[in-house]
């Protein structure tokens, strides 16, 4: 048997054991770990490492934090059963988790890399709500295309959930409704994947009609496969006399199952929900089309969930936009205005965060929100120099950004968190970026880099323009302060003589203030 936990309640992902002795030296294990179930084993020191310890979040570089008190609100009501029970009405069950076991399977990749995937799993389960108790991996060429682990492992995974008092496990990939059902019947208790629990997430975090929207959207389209009767009250029938409907006899049919109902009924509101989405467009093009109109250039924050988007937003603009150490804690896209340090004036967007295997449904779900991200002038890609994989973190990410078509954007890679960071792995992160920012929301270390390097890659006004504007238009030279880059200001007894860049399209009030041959 290979155990690679170290101590009781180990810290460290454990390999499922092989072996005919396997089941016994479960057994044995389990009961000498009997000791965690009074404790909130996390996968690594205590907390998820996608998850920071210091969650001093507060303060005044975030602004009003005033959406904390909401978010802590709607935290789960733990110590809720978990049991499967007989249903007589389908619908999409929201996650009462409480105690849960993770489970992983890998193949052709490391041991770390695996560990570490399972390890961001406990932190999404420690964000719905979860208490992670154990992370069990097992290394085979392909999942087992009936209970995921396999029937001797399924049976050694009951006897663990059993022993340490589980109610949920959670697989760390997209299980096939089959799969599900068969591992349900095995280990009796609920079995859930990595997709629902994102999901889950996603609708404790929506806050706004377009986010709630699109969350139940990628519910939906989650759930429409995963329908399940529950005996016979699946079988309703809906024929019998039609004679009075005017049909007559041989039209009498069996009509719709309760199955079929409901899958009816849901591709009727998915419909509908695609409609409310698609409506809200308008909205936002309307905002797009006013900056536009302004030539006010744009600036996409993206990144990894939990890198400190919203910290970095907050450090620059003050936008008092809700930071919380939670993975998926901003969904709705947020906009601020900010300035260069020359005062050319941009905007600077926060968007909802990516994770590794993000669920397709929710990719389509929220394209339109991430269409700020397609639409933005710059993106400044956020990455966790802490975490301890952040090259996937920048693979998964650029993989997002190449599906809403926005690879050709000018990129700014930004290590976050260097406050964190040490003069080694700060060595290890220039080898994997070489032009990368290091950055410190916390403290404000790089933030004048970061700013100085958006100013460099922001498009420029391309009228070059030497003007002698009266001292009774001054509103003018506001004008061309907001719409344009002012090089030199200087001051005579006729006016006010300023060098500036301005746009073709906003030359028109300043065309007779021109200085000829200058």
């Amino acid at each position: 048997m290979t155990d690679q936990s170290t101590a009781p309640g180990a810290d460290e992902v454990r390999e499922l054991p092989t072996g005919d002795d396997a089941v016994g030296d479960a057994v044995a294990r389990v009961l000498a770990h009997a000791d965690s179930r009074a404790r909130s084993v996390s996968l690594h020191g205590g907390r998820a490492t996608a998850l920071q310890d210091d969650d001093s979040y507060v303060s005044d570089r975030d602004g009003d934090q005033f959406d904390r008190e909401d978010r802590a609100a709607l935290r789960r009501v733990r110590g809720l059963s978990t049991e499967l029970e007989d249903v007589t009405e389908v619908e999409y069950r929201q996650l009462r988790l409480e105690n849960v076991v993770l489970i992983g399977v890998y193949s052709g990749g490391s041991l770390t890399d695996a560990e570490n995937s399972l390890r961001e799993l406990a932190a999404l389960a420690e964000t719905a709500g979860a208490v992670v108790l154990d992370g069990l991996l097992q290394r085979r060429p392909h999942p087992d295309p009936s209970t995921y682990l396999g029937k001797g492992k399924a049976a050694e995974l009951a006897l663990i959930v059993a022993e340490l008092g589980a109610d949920t496990v959670i697989a760390d990939t997209e299980l096939a409704p089959s799969q599900r059902r068969a591992l349900e019947d095995v280990v009796k208790v609920k079995v859930i994947d990595r997709t629902a629990v994102i999901l889950d997430i996603f609708s404790q975090h929506a806050k706004s009609r377009e986010g709630k929207a699109q969350v139940e959207l990628a519910q939906l389209e989650y759930l429409l496969p995963r329908l399940r009767g529950w005996g016979e009250s699946m079988s309703r029938q809906a024929g019998g006399q039609v004679g009075s409907a005017g049909a007559g006899m041989g039209s009498r049919g069996p009509g719709e199952t309760k199955m079929e109902l409901d899958r009816r009924r849901i591709h009727t509101r998915m419909a509908k929900l695609r409609k409310q989405i698609k409506g809200f467009a308008p909205a936002r093009a309307a905002k797009r089309a006013n900056r536009d109109r302004y030539t006010v250039p744009s600036v996409a924050i993206a990144g990894y969930t939990n890198a400190g988007k919203s910290s970095l937003l907050n450090r620059i603009t003050r936008a008092g936009v809700l930071v919380e150490n939670a993975l998926f804690a901003t969904l709705d896209a947020t906009v601020r205005k900010s300035s260069t340090p020359d005062g050319r004036p941009f905007t600077l967007a926060d968007t909802v965060g990516f994770v590794r295997n993000l669920p397709h449904q929710l990719v389509e779900a929220f394209r339109s929100t991430l269409e700020e991200i397609a639409e933005s002038d710059v993106i400044v890609h956020v990455v966790d120099g802490a975490h301890p994989d952040p090259a996937a973190q920048i693979a998964t990410v650029r993989n997002v950004i190449g599906e809403v078509e926005a690879r050709h954007l000018p990129e700014i890679i930004v290590f976050n968190k260097a406050d964190l960071l040490d003069d080694d792995a700060r060595l290890v992160l220039r080898g994997l970026e070489p032009t990368a920012v290091f950055v410190s929301a916390k403290t404000g270390e790089g933030i004048d880099e970061l700013r100085a390097r958006i100013s460099e890659l922001l498009p420029n006004p391309e009228v070059e323009l030497t003007l002698l504007i009266p001292f009774e238009r001054g509103e003018l030279v506001a004008l061309l302060h907001e719409r344009g880059r002012v090089i030199s200001t200087e001051y005579d007894e006729r006016g006010t003589r300023v060098h500036a860049l301005i746009d073709p399209q906003f030359t028109g009030p300043f065309e007779p203030y021109i200085v000829v041959g200058a």
